[in-house]
């Protein structure tokens, strides 16, 4: 009988499948670069079920379009030799066919089916929040994480997990005690850093949060490329509001844009840093020439509505005409999605694209309108609050260019609650203030600094 590192029964035929499978259950959880060796282990044994099904969840999380044509050879090896699973690797089988199919409601069915049987399938439970995330549904988040928690209260990973979700839902102390678990368990644990960081950023602990990601910088080694840009993006966060320009663009440079430059998640973190820089009052050269290059490739990339939004940024940043194209792919898909993501597409996504290029292309009243449409329900696309908070930030400088001045002022006091010593954010309001002639308010908002933690 043979067991994955989570003690849960796997069938196989060879020790190569066994190791492929217990490199992605730990590199899954861990965000660690040797999850794609079940790539090469499922390869060399055909015969092993669960690798086969692993193998087709990397391919799946390329998030590209061509991603379920790259998946199906490894579900035909799969159901090739179905005769050797056993009902969890089955289970996990059928998940991923569902996730191709883009059939998420079905493969949130299954997943609570494997946590409810087999509460220790962390990856299953990894799975369901992802799918959760990217449809906005954190409550979802929440739920899941603590149906998994009684039977995984000594593993780290599941109270990352159980942070972020926290975290999404608002319950920042819970979120924090969480995260501050996972560390005690296991200080290596970039998933909990990254809850931690966003519960930080969200109280205003800007200097604390500087120190803390930087010191956890030191155990980043040997992450995907993802969690790697992910973490070092929430830092150059930090160093935005602390108004340091040139610090936040040697981690762009050095950390944010060094790694997979194809992959869907490196890009839109660049799109969105850049953007930030930008609209904080910083220049980032030549920076959207270079990333463009990249992105020409996803003139068509429809996959998530919250990719597609940053995509379309990017290109129209770089002055591209595949942004356009982009547009056009936007809106068929919003009149072609299923029944499960339609709204999201055609009552958030296509009145957020048509703003993202209004804005792009100087017509600010236009762009603050349609962005203001979309604004209200834009957890609907995915992603967390602290990455949607881009399209707040387009938004806001849209109508500080329209002459929205009290509209403005409003948005800015609001951002004071999360961010009360921000450089960017305060000189924005003096300068706003100035125009009210408010001139002790923008004076003072003037003296408001961080200082950083020695």
């Amino acid at each position: 009988m043979a067991y994955d590192p989570l003690g849960n029964e796997v069938s196989l035929s060879s020790k190569t499948g066994l190791s492929g499978i217990e490199d992605f259950v730990d590199g899954f959880l861990a965000y660690e670069t040797k999850a794609g060796r079940v790539l090469r282990a499922a390869s060399d044994d055909s015969e092993c079920f669960l690798a086969q099904v692993y193998a087709g969840l990397i391919a799946m999380f390329s998030e590209a379009p061509d991603a379920p044509k790259n998946a199906l050879l490894w579900v035909q090896r799969a159901d090739g030799v179905s005769g050797r699973a056993n009902r969890r690797e089955k289970m996990m089988l059928e998940m991923l066919r569902a996730w191709m199919h883009n059939d998420v409601p079905r493969a949130l069915r299954i997943g609570d089916e494997v946590i409810a049987d087999y509460p220790t399938d962390l990856v299953a439970l990894k799975l369901h929040q992802i799918f959760n995330f990217n449809m906005g549904n954190a409550d979802e988040m929440l739920r899941i994480a603590n149906a998994g928690l009684p039977a995984n209260q000594g593993n780290a990973y599941m109270h990352g997990m159980l942070a972020f979700a926290h975290e999404q839902c608002h319950h920042l102390d819970e979120a924090e005690a969480s995260a501050r678990r996972a560390i005690d368990l296991k200080y290596k644990e970039p998933w909990a850093h990254h809850a931690l960081a966003h519960v930080m950023l969200t109280q205003g602990r800007v200097p604390e949060g500087v120190a803390f990601l930087t010191d956890a910088s030191t155990s980043w080694t040997e992450l995907n490329s993802f969690m790697h840009t992910h973490n070092w993006w929430h830092l150059a966060l930090f160093h935005i509001s602390m108004g340091d320009f040139d610090k936040v663009l040697e981690i762009y440079d050095r950390e944010c844009w060094s790694q997979d430059r194809t992959y869907s998640q490196d890009q839109v973190g660049a799109v969105s840093l850049l953007a930030r820089i930008e609209i904080a009052g910083g220049d980032v050269g030549s920076r959207w020439a270079e990333l463009g290059a990249y992105l020409k490739s996803r003139d068509h990339d429809t996959v998530l509505p919250f990719l597609s939004l940053q995509y379309l940024y990017g290109l129209s940043k770089a002055g591209l005409g595949e942004a356009r194209e982009l547009l056009e792919a936007i809106e068929r898909r919003a009149a072609n999605a299923p029944p499960f993501e339609s709204k999201a597409w055609r009552e958030v996504a296509v009145p957020a694209a048509n703003g993202i290029i209004d804005y792009v292309e100087g017509r600010y009243e236009t762009a603050a309108a349609h962005l203001s449409k979309a604004m209200p329900r834009m957890m609907e696309i995915g992603g967390s609050h602290a990455q949607r908070d881009l399209f707040a930030q387009i938004l806001l400088d849209a109508h500080i260019k329209a002459g929205h001045v009290e509209t403005a002022r409003e948005m800015l006091e609001s951002r004071l609650k999360y961010d009360p010593n921000g450089a960017p954010l305060n000189r924005m309001l003096a300068e706003t203030y100035e125009k009210l002639g408010l001139l002790d308010n923008a004076a003072e908002a003037r003296t408001r600094r961080y200082q950083a933690v020695a």
